[in-house]
């Protein structure tokens, strides 16, 4: 059930994103975090309608735990990389 959540959302998020990216190219990064809420609500909504979660609340929990995370575990990737780059230029 759990790997259900994970390929529900990832392909949320692909589809979501590529459209985001056809439709508004230069969209801010501020609205990141309203983009990862809207990928949990449909993930939630389709987990539930799918019968993959009995409980609607608890479908979405569950997937806006796991887009929350994962955005964040993105950002923070992007900041260690960049404290790593900027690191590296002052010893240059």
């Amino acid at each position: 059930m759990s790997t259900s959540y994970v390929i529900i959302i990832a392909i949320v998020t692909y589809v979501l994103g590529t459209l985001v990216k056809l439709k508004w190219d230069n969209l801010p990064h501020k609205y990141i975090p309203i983009q990862n809420v809207l990928i949990a609500f449909i993930s939630a909504l389709i987990c539930f309608f799918s019968k993959i979660e009995g409980n609607l609340l608890q479908s979405f929990i569950l997937c806006f735990t796991a887009t929350m995370g994962a955005g964040g575990t993105h950002d923070l990737i992007k900041v260690l990389k960049g404290n790593n780059e900027t690191q590296e230029s002052e010893k240059d």
